[in-house]
Parts: structure tokens; C-alpha cells; sequence
């Protein structure tokens, strides 16, 4: 998946804005203020760093050791750095992404929860 479509299909999600907190060469999406995925814009081979479940994150890291890493500069347990362009299914990247977004979403207070779903 290369990094417009990954962009775009961010972007259709509820809630969702990108960013640029880091700096510009540092794009960062959040779902109602909350960040569920990030990625350099400097690279040449682009990687996301996503919000995980601990357990699927260890699950992931050993069944795909040469594209999915734990989260570079992020907490290790919850997040892990996913190889985009090497050759992972795009329907798999994306169930990656909606992981991460889920996770966030799930993590919200109910009332931010509720707003999201009124959008």
C-alpha cells in the first residue's frame, strides 16, 4: 500500500484529522484528538508505527518478523512499526489500521465515544 492510499483510507474513517505535531516530516492521524497512526515522510521505504493489542502484537511480531517490528520511539508493548511497501496484503495493512483506530476509539470516555458516533 503506498502512502497515498494509506492517507486516504485513514482519512474516510469517523473522526479522523491529520497532523502534523512532530514536525513536517512526521504524519500523524487521531481519531477525536487521539492518535491511532503516525509515519515518516522522510523515508524511502515507508513504515507505520500502530496501536496494538498486546497479545496480537507479540502474535504479529513473530509471524511477520522482516515487516512488523515493536513501535520505533513508542511504547513497545502497545504499539508496533509495520512495514508497508514490502509485500503485506493490503486488505491485511488495513485490517491493521482498523485494529489501531478500534482500539483508540474503544479507549475514548463515553461521551467523546458518543460524539464520534454522531459525526
Amino acid at each position: 500500500m503506498n502512502i497515498e492510499a494509506f492517507r486516504e483510507y485513514c482519512l474516510r474513517k469517523k473522526g479522523v484529522v491529520e497532523d502534523f505535531p512532530f514536525g513536517e516530516q512526521t504524519l500523524v492521524f487521531k481519531v477525536m484528538g487521539k492518535l491511532f497512526a503516525l509515519t515518516g515522510l522522510d523515508e524511502i521505504e515507508y513504515s507505520v508505527n500502530l496501536k496494538c493489542d498486546p497479545d496480537y502484537a507479540i502474535e504479529l511480531r513473530e509471524t511477520h518478523p522482516d515487516d512488523i517490528a515493536p513501535g520505533y520511539h513508542m511504547n513497545k508493548k502497545h504499539w508496533n512499526t509495520v512495514q508497508f511497501e514490502r509485500g503485506l496484503d493490503d486488505s491485511f495493512l488495513k485490517k491493521l489500521v482498523d485494529h489501531s483506530y478500534d482500539l483508540v476509539v474503544a479507549s475514548l470516555p463515553k461521551k467523546v465515544r458518543d460524539e464520534l458516533a454522531n459525526l
